[in-house]
């Protein structure tokens, strides 16, 4: 079963400007009302409610992470703004916010000083979530993966480029007043625009038009490379291959843990990312009913270094977040106050495989962080994705995170 078309005159419109230009400059969006943008998620701080500043990291590998933030704001336009809450700041803004504290960062503050000269030279912004139950921080990492640039009885599993037949509309090209509506992704089907297929059309049908860029064993590895954006693939000769999210079917994301608690499969308090995979690998013979709850599917290219957030930049361990960008300013310095496993190596078993301590003996950590990258999950004022690498601890953390805490949003005034 095919979907049935959507019938929106501002998708057709746009499909017929995107692929003829028939239309000039006649105003499609007359008589049609674009949605409310999203309220903010964002509310300025008086000083004297400041949260308490510290890292627990020792800003180790922040100034990496805010040197790539800064290399987005230098690429766009200099007066392209920014929203915070109910204000607006310019790229250039920007730019100077974060110069000035990392060279403040060079003299090694005290957190006494350095709390000063927050309260004294920026605005602080909370997250609309930040009180009970608080802002929910999940995790993600780059994993390593076995694959192939070719396909054998091994490596069976395609991991697609984006499809040629997928078209992509940036609505926010249209004017200021359709920002809110984002893009979105179809396809053509007799003139008309329709959702893109599904992750269960695109598995069930042989003549997929996907072009596989690489091949992959798992068909659960390959569902995970999604759910995390990318990752690095060894193949049979050792190469390791660097591979980035391309793009997405446009279809919505929906959770296979949520299913699989709602369906008394896995409890609430024991559900992550490895109890996923264990359920998975004892049920094969219901591998299609659960991946095929999330009609979402990722696209892939091949791509030197990373991995790369939404800004087009690299991602820092423990320093890159996942917001929605349609409620928190891309690039930008926050603050986080959330937990995280030790990671001493007393954690490891007789294997030597990193099994950390239950998220109630996780510690409180504070850590300034950037603002680099989204996620189909992650939706809201009270969402964030904490970026945590790669390896052992990496997957362990991003596995199991589910904690809630508070976000902060910094900006030098004005």
């Amino acid at each position: 079963m095919r979907p049935e078309p959507v019938k929106s005159f501002l998708l057709v419109s746009l499909v017929l400007i995107l692929f003829s230009g028939l239309l000039g400059g006649c105003d499609l969006f007359k008589g049609s009302t674009p949605p409310e943008t999203p309220k903010a998620g964002l509310v300025r701080l008086d000083p004297d409610d400041y949260p308490a500043f510290m890292d627990s990291m020792d800003f180790k590998g922040l100034v990496p992470a805010v040197a790539e933030s800064l290399t987005y704001y230098r690429r766009v336009p200099p007066k392209r703004k920014f929203s915070f809450g109910g204000d607006v700041y310019t790229a250039e803004h920007l730019i100077r916010s974060l110069e000035i504290l990392t060279r403040y960062l060079e003299t090694q503050p005290s957190t006494r000083a350095l709390n000063a000269f927050i309260k004294d030279q920026y605005r602080v912004y909370a997250s609309g979530f930040n009180q009970e139950p608080g802002v929910l921080f999940t995790g993600y990492f780059e994993p390593t993966y076995a694959g192939s640039r070719t396909p054998d009885d091994r490596f069976i599993y395609p991991l697609y480029a984006t499809p040629q037949d997928l078209i992509q509309i940036d609505l926010s090209r249209f004017g200021e007043k359709y920002k809110g509506l984002g893009k979105i992704r179809g396809r053509v089907e007799e003139k008309q625009v329709v959702p893109y297929f599904t992750r269960a059309e695109i598995n069930q049908d042989p003549e997929f038009e996907g072009e596989p860029v690489l091949w992959m064993e798992s068909r659960v590895d390959r569902f995970f490379l999604e759910v995390q954006g990318s990752g690095r693939i060894e193949t049979p000769q050792g190469e390791i291959l660097r591979v980035h999210y391309a793009g997405s079917n446009g279809q919505a994301y929906r959770s296979i843990g949520r299913y699989l608690i709602n369906q008394g499969e896995i409890p609430k308090e024991k559900m992550s990312m490895q109890a996923i995979r264990e359920w998975l690998d004892a049920n094969p013979q219901r591998m299609d009913e659960i991946l095929h709850q999330n009609p979402s599917f990722v696209f892939f290219k091949t791509e030197q270094g990373g991995p790369y957030g939404c800004l087009g930049t690299a991602v820092s361990p423990v320093r890159s977040i996942a917001t929605d960008p349609k409620v928190f300013p891309r690039g930008a310095l926050a603050f986080v106050r959330t937990a995280l496993p030790d990671a001493s190596e007393l954690y490891r078993n007789a294997d030597g495989a990193w099994d950390g301590p239950s998220r109630d003996q996780w510690s409180p950590v504070s850590l300034f962080v950037m603002n680099q990258d989204t996620g189909g999950a992650i939706k809201g004022a009270g969402r964030a994705d904490l970026f945590c690498g790669n390896g052992d601890w990496a997957e362990f953390t991003a596995g199991h995170m589910n904690v809630r805490g508070s976000l902060y949003f910094l900006v030098l005034n004005p």
